[in-house]
């Protein structure tokens, strides 16, 4: 009985991988290399006050330019996408990027690595917008949201990846983050142009689709900044973004400080995160994909990450306890939302005006990341980490009622 159970398992997890397009396959293999590179960021903060002896203030600083070069990148590549075509700009993005992560160690001056930041962010993060236009393009309806988690989980690797060389080699010399970072961005520039068949801007707006997309793409071929309806989902996705990233920012802190867990248990219960999404990721959004409106699985996703931020609460349990216990809950979260997210924002664009759509989406993110880092710690400085999570909760709640409401429009 129990090698029939496994047998079953293993077949289900195969199933939850079948009929997604080869071209799938070898863009999240692309992303894999890429996000294998991704090194600069983590460390940005202490390259620039160890490295170059800027204050923590200035560091900062140097860190919001990046998050406002992604926030204007994220707008400028989802008009650029629609213009000149997903494939051409990603290629573009991955090349520059690769070049602007080499030139800026060679930066001296606060000016110019404050401006350096802004220009390569701004170029890197352009890519996303053409990416999520690309997913839709070598995929399906039917298996979109497996192809939005294959990428997710593959990025997830490489940024696993990622951050554990980056540490060696930081601990080495800074200057191989950048070389690493830029290296990989070029690489997987020419891997797009090897793997990958060229698609011109005619062959994206004609993509054959089925009848559902083909009718989604008369009634939504107006801009994305007018469909309103977006617009109140883009609203609700920015507070949950905010509450999102926390985990990130304040709840390293919250660690340390308040459950006394120093930074290795922070990895580790961390670390639960990654394996659960590459372990049952595909095979629960196999499970619930078509089953019903993406809404639905959003809004019972934030509602589990409101129930994260109460577990936080919880006393008189041992604290390793809560924390394992409350990381699988926003996992399952994420598992259950993020994907589904995705597949809503490109369900109500067409292929003229995706990238509008795809750029609003990624800004978000950006704007919710910078928020995120400087808001998070403030309010938790000013009224303390329990009220912190009572608030997260809150909103988390409130959000997943908006998108359920949502679900009417």
């Amino acid at each position: 009985m129990p090698f029939f159970m496994i047998h079953v398992a293993i077949r289900g997890f195969k199933k939850s991988y079948s009929g997604l397009s080869k071209s799938i396959w070898l863009l999240s293999f692309v992303m894999l290399i890429n996000r294998c590179g991704t090194m600069v960021l983590p460390f940005l903060t202490s390259y620039c006050t160890r490295e170059k002896g800027f204050s923590t203030t200035q560091a900062g600083l140097v860190v919001g330019c990046y998050g406002l070069g992604a926030m204007c990148g994220a707008l400028l590549g989802g008009r650029i996408s629609d213009r000149l075509g997903f494939y051409r700009l990603q290629v573009m993005s991955l090349m520059l990027g690769g070049v602007f992560f080499i030139v800026l160690q060679y930066l001296r001056s606060y000016a110019a690595i404050c401006a350096g930041a802004f220009i390569l962010s701004m170029v890197n993060e352009s890519f996303r917008p053409a990416n999520a236009a690309a997913i839709s393009y070598y995929s399906t309806e039917d298996t979109r949201t497996r192809s939005f988690s294959l990428i997710r989980l593959a990025i997830n690797i490489g940024w696993g990846v990622g951050a554990g060389l980056a540490g060696l080699l930081a601990s080495m010399n800074y200057a191989y983050l950048f070389w690493t970072d830029g290296i990989t961005n070029i690489s997987a520039a020419i891997l797009l142009l090897l793997l990958l068949p060229r698609v011109h801007l005619s062959q994206q707006q004609h993509t054959p689709g089925n009848v559902l997309e083909k009718k989604a793409a008369v009634t939504t071929s107006q801009s994305a900044y007018k469909d309103k309806t977006f617009l109140r989902f883009i609203l609700l996705q920015t507070c949950f973004a905010i509450c999102f990233f926390q985990l990130f920012t304040t709840l390293p802190l919250y660690y340390y400080q308040g459950w006394h867990l120093n930074e290795k248990w922070y990895g580790i219960v961390m670390s639960v995160n990654g394996i659960l999404i590459a372990l049952i990721e595909m095979p629960i959004v196999f499970r619930l994909e078509g089953r019903k409106t993406p809404l639905t699985f959003i809004a019972a996703g934030t509602f589990l990450t409101g129930i994260f931020f109460f577990m936080l609460n919880i006393t008189g349990i041992p604290v390793l306890i809560v924390a394992f216990a409350s990381m699988v809950t926003v996992t399952i979260a994420e598992i259950i939302a993020m994907p589904f997210m995705n597949s809503y924002y490109i369900g109500r664009s067409s292929n003229e005006n995706r990238g509008q759509y795809a750029g609003l989406f990624t800004m978000v993110w950006s704007l919710a990341q910078v928020l995120a880092s400087t808001g998070g710690t403030q309010v938790a400085y000013r009224i303390g980490f329990s009220n912190l999570w009572w608030l997260l909760g809150g909103l988390c709640m409130f959000t997943a009622c908006g998108y359920y409401r949502l679900r009417r429009h």
